[in-house]
């Protein structure tokens, strides 16, 4: 780590990734001079810690920005396009957890575990990309077995918890198991229908081929990172119980066998990653045990016999932590020591 020390604002800070990202930045002990925090007009004067003192929330504005070496954005997709230039414009560089920039080819979409000489790319237009958290979780196990034998083909369902649709999604979950309970009327206005003891196999809206935003984006997004626009990826998005961590049931297709064996030397080797695959002592990879760590394990490493050069696997990690805060301050770390 650099021993610079940066001007670092967070825009979002109020919400609930901005406030892990603040959580984050401290745990790792990132070198900052300067926090500042930034939300809208109604968390204005609210304050916030950092490192034992107290920091008043200020209004996210194209003015607020003065100074700052990075922005971490996690603000929503439409404060991002209206304020990460303005961010750029006056000095910074921007990490952006929003999908707002992931597609445009000029902005770098990284995980750092998979494409971190990306973000020299950054000087483009000053904004990094944050993928999306399903896919980042996905992408750190496919990672060390792609630089073994390059991935024809991904199929994945994903099994994703209630806090991956926001602080009201998750307590809703909360309300909807006390309602039960109780005997009362369970109500429903987070989700489509009723999540408790239920599964959605629906997260964010339909596209015209009959795909979810967010399956999509898993298929776009692992292609960008991988600088391989022959990778097929179809995948099932679904919405379950768990309040925190998401799970993904991944098999894919490789140009040249690897062994199950092989796979867990692979997979153990890697960074961000661990294999916790012992199915005769009942051991294998839980949102209950993986929820609030930056770790994301995998497990349930099997042959897949329907498919020539096939493996399946299991992979379970917290979406808030590695799917979004950890991942870009991990990001703002490289930019830290390498680049500015």
């Amino acid at each position: 780590m650099s021993r610079k020390e940066f001007s670092v604002a967070v825009a979002g800070a109020t919400g609930a990734v901005g406030e892990l990202m603040i959580k984050v930045l401290e745990e790792r002990n990132f070198p900052v001079r300067e926090m500042r925090y930034l939300a809208s007009a109604r968390s204005v004067g609210k304050r916030l810690a950092w490192k034992g003192e107290e920091i008043e929330v200020r209004e996210l504005s194209a003015r607020a920005f003065s100074g700052v070496d990075i922005a971490l954005f996690s603000a929503g997709g439409g404060r991002s396009l209206e304020f990460a230039p303005a961010a750029v414009e006056a000095g910074a560089v921007v990490v952006d957890n929003s999908s707002a920039f992931r597609m445009e080819a000029d902005v770098p979409l990284v995980v750092p575990e998979v494409n971190a000489p990306d973000i020299a790319n950054y000087t483009q237009r000053g904004i990094i990309a944050n993928p999306n958290c399903t896919t980042i979780i996905m992408v750190v196990a496919l990672k060390p077995l792609y630089d073994f034998s390059r991935i024809r083909r991904v199929v994945v369902s994903s099994y994703q918890s209630a806090s991956g649709a926001g602080a009201q999604a998750m307590e809703e979950l909360k309300e909807q198991t006390r309602s039960w309970v109780k005997g009362d009327p369970i109500e429903v206005k987070a989700f489509q229908h009723q999540l408790l003891f239920n599964v959605i196999p629906h997260i964010d809206s339909f596209t015209d081929n009959g795909y979810t935003k967010e399956e999509m984006k898993m298929h776009n997004e692992t292609r960008k990172m991988f600088h391989d626009d022959q990778i097929r990826v179809s995948s099932t998005c679904v919405r379950v119980p768990v309040l925190t961590a998401h799970s993904e049931a991944v098999a894919i297709e490789t140009e040249s066998e690897i062994t199950p064996e092989k796979a867990r030397e692979l997979i153990s080797a890697a960074p961000g990653v661990e294999v916790l695959d012992d199915p005769e002592r009942n051991s294998y990879p839980m949102p209950l045990f993986t929820a609030g760590g930056d770790t994301c394990y995998v497990g349930r490493i099997r042959r897949d016999f329907s498919v020539e050069n096939g493996l399946s696997f299991w992979v379970v990690g917290d979406q808030l932590r590695k799917g979004a805060a950890t991942n870009a301050v991990q990001i703002a770390e490289i930019l830290a020591d390498q680049y500015l």
